[in-house]
């Protein structure tokens, strides 16, 4: 990997406001399986369900919904944990207003504890996206030791890629990749995009897939029939981004069985949708840049980094960029445009690279676009980006959910607040979000009961994780949920970006002390933690 390439488990998907890319073709949980058994042995003995047997080894109902062990769920990638999971699959109604309908299949896969006597409530992983499949994000989850003491259930949300049906769209992703090459928020790019949205929509109903069944509400239940039907009396609940807010949707809707609750990279679904991004982004970015003036080289080499960075924005909205780059895999080379509204959505995941942003800036002021076009294109244009994330699922969480709740003026004088100076065109689209009107216009689905944005209340022990560097869910959002949760903890974890967890051994840690005793975790790491050494580029 490039030194300059987004790292692929940080990169946001999508529109979602992601953490991993999540599938790499369609296909379905019934064609799509490796023979894994089911009995396979982990590392010690495993914790057993209300029957006494180790967790997902038999069979178990919960009102319409079915587990059946079997073979362990396809991923797009090898998972190597998965060679000794236990595996299966939940059957639950696509619409459980109808219960007499169709029915889908979750493919689930449980990970036993690396301890020998594994403590006796698992803990279920939460992916984000919306549109990510949670199989694919085992191993983010153990490179922190979160099976360290427990098992860890990881489910695919319906419609994600190990699911059947997969609600994923290669023409969406393909799309994207083109886009680097065109202007990222012209109204002729928003037509196009719209039209692949369109056309994305047009496949999944010609398929009989009820869209509107794919949402929070829905997958809240999913989870809460899992924990019935894989006979587990109490288990934590781990989210990470999208995941969070449906946790929080969980527990409001069905509390029971929940021991504890972590939240990483926190977005409330009261408040999810384009006016919180722009505010994510404004928090995100100030904490990048203030740590860089902070630092005396960095401050000294790239004085007033805020200030160059809203000038490159309107620089470029007025007179975009254009560039080629050579990317690994691609014998030719690569046109990318940059205009304002793409550097701004550039940067809400290049904060993953904290290190490297202030000399990338200094090289684009300075005419050499090259370094942050590399990054811009570089993920869109992976094969792996293809066919991966669900935008069945993502489209109906956000036209369910977000947008029939959130007019686009209201987007509009968010971004002006956060952004003053920005150009309205820029504006106009929030980060990781164009053109999200017209898309849900086209996808054309009913807006979920106003309940949907209640806040979340109760006291059940919550973990509330922030990252000092997070430009998609910003930091801000752990106290506001916190709020109505009596019994949570609120830890911001400085110098890293969305989904602390994924980078930083302090949250790995204060996450595992969470589960161990979760009203009273021990965050002292945090006040350890040290600023990046930012790059200093010799002065041409």
């Amino acid at each position: 990997m490039a030194s300059d390439d987004v790292p692929r488990r940080h990169r946001t998907t999508v529109r979602r406001l992601r953490a991993v890319p999540a599938g790499l073709a369609t296909g379905i949980l019934v064609t799509g399986l490796v023979a894994v058994p089911a009995h396979a042995a982990g590392a010690g003995p495993s914790p057993g369900s209300a029957t006494g047997a180790a967790i997902g080894t038999t069979a178990g109902t919960a009102g319409d919904a079915r587990y059946d062990p079997g073979p362990c769920p396809k991923t797009p990638d090898p998972v190597a944990a998965l060679k000794t999971a236990r595996c299966g699959t939940l059957t639950v109604p696509e619409n459980r207003d109808k219960p007499d309908g169709r029915k889908i299949r979750l493919g689930v896969a449980i990970v036993p504890a690396a301890a020998r006597q594994p403590k006796p409530d698992p803990v279920v992983w939460l992916a984000g996206g919306p549109g990510d499949d949670a199989v694919g994000e085992i191993p983010l989850a153990l490179d922190g030791g979160l099976n360290r003491d427990r098992d860890v259930v990881f489910m695919s949300q319906r419609g994600t890629y190990s699911a059947d049906p997969a609600l994923t769209c290669p023409n969406v992703d393909e799309f994207n990749a083109r886009a680097v090459g065109l202007v990222y928020d012209a109204p002729s790019t928003g037509r196009l995009h719209v039209d692949a949205t369109r056309a994305c929509r047009e496949r999944l109903a010609a398929r009989g897939v009820d869209l509107a069944a794919y949402n929070s509400s829905e997958s809240a239940a999913d989870y809460a029939d899992l924990r019935v039907a894989l006979g587990v009396d109490q288990w934590n609940v781990f989210g990470i981004s999208y995941g969070t807010d449906l946790a929080l949707v969980y527990m409001r809707e069905h509390p029971e069985g929940i021991r504890s609750v972590g939240l990483d990279g926190v977005l409330p679904p009261s408040t999810a949708g384009p006016a919180l991004t722009w505010d994510s982004a404004r928090e995100g970015f100030d904490g990048l840049f203030q740590a860089c003036a902070r630092q005396p080289a960095c401050n000294s080499r790239y004085p007033n980094l805020s200030a160059t960075f809203d000038r490159l924005v309107r620089q470029l909205e007025a007179r975009p960029v254009t560039t080629t780059v050579s990317l690994p895999g691609r014998p030719q080379p690569v046109k990318v445009v940059l205009d304002g509204g793409a550097l701004v959505t550039w940067l809400t995941s290049a904060t993953h690279l904290a290190a490297g942003v202030p000399r990338s800036l200094d090289e684009l002021a300075h005419g050499k676009p090259q370094r942050i076009a590399r990054q811009w294109a570089g993920g869109k244009l992976s094969p792996q980006s293809v066919g991966r994330v669900s935008h069945g699922l993502a489209y109906g969480v956000f036209c369910r959910e977000w947008i029939p709740f959130e007019s686009e003026a209201e987007g509009l004088r968010a971004g002006q607040r956060a952004f003053p100076s920005y150009p309205r065109s820029v504006l106009a689209q929030a980060p990781q979000l164009a053109f999200l009107h017209a898309d849900c216009d086209a996808w054309h689905v009913p807006a979920a009961p106003r309940s949907i944005r209640d806040v979340t209340r109760g006291d059940i022990p919550t973990l509330v994780m922030s990252a000092g560097f997070d430009a998609q869910t910003g930091a801000r959002n752990g106290p506001y949920v916190a709020r109505t949760l009596s019994r949570a903890t609120v830890v911001t974890i400085p110098y890293v970006a969305h989904v602390a967890f994924a980078a930083s051994p302090c949250a790995q840690d204060i996450t595992l002390s969470f589960l161990n005793t979760p009203t009273a975790p021990k965050t002292g790491c945090v006040a350890t933690l040290k600023p990046p050494a930012f790059e200093i580029a010799p002065k041409s």
